[in-house]
């Protein structure tokens, strides 16, 4: 595709791959390529009783408390404590591989949860230091949010993570930082196409996976869209209508707290079992999709 965009905000793409989306010839000719997320953010939220001078707002009831908040601390607790094990073992029975976006903080609380995904398989990306959006970070405070957000899961699990995701918005500058620090092979800190694409930054290449707020279960949490298995609906009709149009990919958001209730555990397994049954469809983690995408292209594809 046209690499117009600098990377740094300056310049948007109208354009993308103008209806000529290049052929990634997905492994075994699978016609998508499906990418599950879990968010790993339980440890890294705002908490006054941590010493932070604000709460976190987005949980199950919209009650904001000045103060110390045990309410909402123990709504993050029960993602750690219940829902990792109950997610992680239902995807071990379909044989799914995905991708645990991990805040810094939050592997440095529960170490053993992020050994526990790479002794399964997964991979572990980072999703910031803490889970907040680094739109108006100074850029030496953003330099080291991401170090700090490595060194925590090197420290954990005795791998870097190659993969970098921001809440929310990422700041003029994230893109450059990640660059430079130099060890990862892409970002997620868009949401503009169905497919991988290449960037200049500052004359090295980036790769950008994009991600998806439609196909997340924040939407239990955020606009109460979603109840039961409406998730699970409107998950595979949009797994069935890129799967039609082929050469494509899906991003999956699951976050421990929101989707590892159980009342929502079974949407979660019809969307499983969906991809299982379907042919071609090729789940993976979201390093494996960019080292594809890196093998099939070594060279940035062009309309």
């Amino acid at each position: 595709m046209t690499h117009r965009p600098s990377g740094d905000g300056s310049l948007r793409d109208f354009r993308g791959y103008a209806g000529r989306p290049a052929d990634p010839r997905w492994p075994g000719d699978a016609r998508l390529a499906l990418s599950f997320v879990l968010n790993f953010e339980e440890g890294a939220e705002f908490s006054v009783r941590d010493g932070d001078p604000v709460n976190e707002a987005v949980y199950e009831v919209t009650d904001r408390r000045a103060g110390p908040d045990p309410c909402i601390d123990s709504h993050f607790e029960y993602g750690t404590r219940a829902a990792w094990w109950r997610i992680m073992d239902l995807f071990d029975r379909y044989g799914v591989p995905l991708t645990v976006s991990a805040c810094g903080q939050a592997v440095q609380r529960s170490p053993d949860l992020a050994r526990d995904a790479v002794a399964r398989g997964h991979e572990v990306s980072a999703h910031g230091w803490r889970w907040e959006s680094h739109a108006d970070m100074a850029e030496a405070e953003e330099r080291q949010a991401i170090a700090r957000a490595v060194a925590a899961i090197r420290a954990a699990t005795g791998e870097r993570p190659v993969g970098w995701h921001t809440r929310s918005a990422a700041s003029p500058n994230t893109r450059r930082l990640l660059v430079e620090e130099g060890g990862f092979l892409y970002d997620s800190d868009a949401y503009n196409d169905d497919l991988p694409y290449d960037l200049d930054i500052g004359g090295r290449r980036h790769v950008v996976l994009p991600y998806a707020f439609d196909t997340n279960d924040m939407h239990y949490f955020h606009t109460q869209r979603f109840a039961g298995a409406d998730f699970a609906g409107y998950v595979t009709d949009a797994m069935d209508w890129l799967h039609g149009e082929g050469r494509r990919m899906l991003s999956v958001g699951l976050h421990l707290r929101m989707i590892g209730r159980p009342g929502r555990m079974g949407a979660l397994e019809r969307i499983l079992r969906h991809a299982a049954e379907k042919p071609g469809v090729w789940a993976a983690r979201r390093a494996d999709i960019a080292r594809h995408w890196l093998t099939v292209f070594p060279e940035p594809p062009q309309p």
